[in-house]
């Protein structure tokens, strides 16, 4: 059995705690995409685990493993992997070894490159942690791979090859001076020694050979997209997106398994009640026309915990948007959705959606395809009842019928609208703190 978790809006929806949630029931939790980049938190019996690379599935003794689709700073995942063990986790965590490693000079480049763009209208707001750069490097053919860390003079011959090509960049494009991130000897002794660890701790693995394995042992299998829907490489909101495929098909291409594997399985998207981003692009539903959309704005960002995972910065904050969530349902194929911070909602003066938007005396149910276009598109909001605040944790033991009526009636147009049912519902940030309605790995 497969589960997919897929991230339905903007990244932030709460994928860590359902991956939690599931994981109980899967073997093996496998991340498709993306790098340190992406962060989930996770609240296990009290303690609170902020990851940006590991999966989550290791705070729960599963196998993890980062997939060829993902790019690997091997700095953040041993940093990450200690922090656990020092708080007595025994995380075993395998990489592909077809994935690509993110080096210093990404990093280096990516915050470069970032700042060139700032007087333009091209920036993206990225975490500068090298992502796109390495994903450049990976469609350019010059990569380095976590292979090739194994093999000092494969990693030697790729390095004496590429630094160059890096240090003229930084040095005669931008002016400015090349450090130790292109010094071709540390960086051989560096990553030499981070193979050697690799190869010690038996952590490489062939990726799609290693599920194939597993599978046929009979383990079940989740994959754990990062971001959102939104900003996917191919279906987001570009060029305001992340270099890589958060949605479903993601799964497949990211770790080697069969896009009939992942499709015979379920594929859950996760719903935000609201909607947050961190970064640019546009956001129709978005919380600021006024004084009081922005004091509504920083109540639920203050309420919700609405700031970056990885990088502090506080969110955007803007009502639900269901043209948004449509184009996500349709891309990667739900089979049903869980929607979380149910509960940030409660207490309101007001509960809006953006049921539709509004281009040229138009109505349209989904997005455009273009950023552009999707710029220009005002919403159409649909009004609810509010509900109260309750004793959340009573609600979480007692089940969906313990939820206020009005917030069911929220659940119940999101399933209408999306035409699939609703696994659970999260109403704090605890595995504890959800309203269990079915488990995917039970279909």
């Amino acid at each position: 059995m497969t589960v997919t978790i897929v991230g339905s809006q903007l990244g932030d929806e709460g994928k860590g705690a359902l991956v939690d949630l599931w994981g109980g029931d899967a073997d093996i939790v496998v991340r498709y995409q993306g790098g340190d980049n992406a962060g989930h938190t996770v609240v296990e019996d009290g303690e609170e685990y902020k990851l940006s690379l590991v999966p989550s599935g290791a705070v729960r003794d599963k196998v993890g493993v980062l997939g060829n689709g993902c790019v690997i700073n091997p700095r953040t995942l041993f940093s990450e992997i200690d922090d656990l063990r020092e708080r007595g986790l025994d995380p075993d965590v395998r990489l592909a070894k077809r994935a690509h490693v993110i080096m210093p000079y990404h990093r280096r480049l990516d915050n470069i490159e970032e700042e060139a763009k700032a007087d333009s209208d091209l920036t993206v707001g990225t975490t500068g942690r090298g992502i796109g750069p390495t994903y450049e490097d990976k469609a350019g053919r010059r990569g380095i791979r976590v292979g090739d860390l194994l093999d000092p003079d494969v990693l030697r011959q790729r390095l004496e090859y590429v630094v160059p090509q890096k240090q003229a960049l930084i040095e005669d494009v931008y002016g400015l001076e090349a450090g130790e991130e292109c010094d071709v000897e540390a960086l051989v002794e560096e990553y030499t020694e981070i193979g050697r660890r690799l190869r010690e701790d038996d952590m490489a693995v062939n990726c799609g050979d290693f599920l194939a394995e597993r599978r046929e042992a009979g383990d079940n299998v989740m994959f754990e997209g990062a971001q959102g829907t939104l900003i996917d490489i191919d279906h987001g909101s570009y060029p305001y997106v992340t270099s890589s495929n958060p949605t479903a098909g993601g799964a497949a291409t990211g770790t080697g398994v069969g896009p009939t594997v992942v499709g015979q399985g379920e594929v859950v998207g996760i719903v935000k009640s609201y909607l947050s981003r961190v970064g640019e692009g546009p956001m129709p539903t978005e919380l600021k026309d006024d004084d009081r959309d922005e004091e509504l704005a920083d109540f639920i960002r203050e309420k919700g915990g609405e700031f970056g995972t990885v990088t502090g910065r506080p969110r955007r904050i803007g009502w639900l948007d269901m043209p948004m969530l449509r184009h996500a349902a349709r891309v990667s194929g739900f089979t049903g959705i869980a929607v979380n911070h149910l509960d940030v909602l409660a207490g309101l003066d007001e509960v809006k959606v953006g049921h539709a938007y509004e281009l040229e005396g138009d109505e349209r149910l989904t997005m455009p395809a273009t950023t552009e276009r999707w710029g220009e598109c005002e919403p159409v909001l649909k009004e609810f009842d509010t509900w109260p605040e309750v004793d959340w944790a009573a609600v979480a033991e007692e089940g969906y019928d313990a939820i206020p009526d009005a917030a069911q009636d929220y659940l119940e147009y999101l399933s209408d609208e999306l035409d699939v049912p609703i696994y659970a519902v999260g109403v704090g940030p605890g595995r504890e703190q959800t309203v269990h309605i079915e488990n995917p790995f039970d279909n």
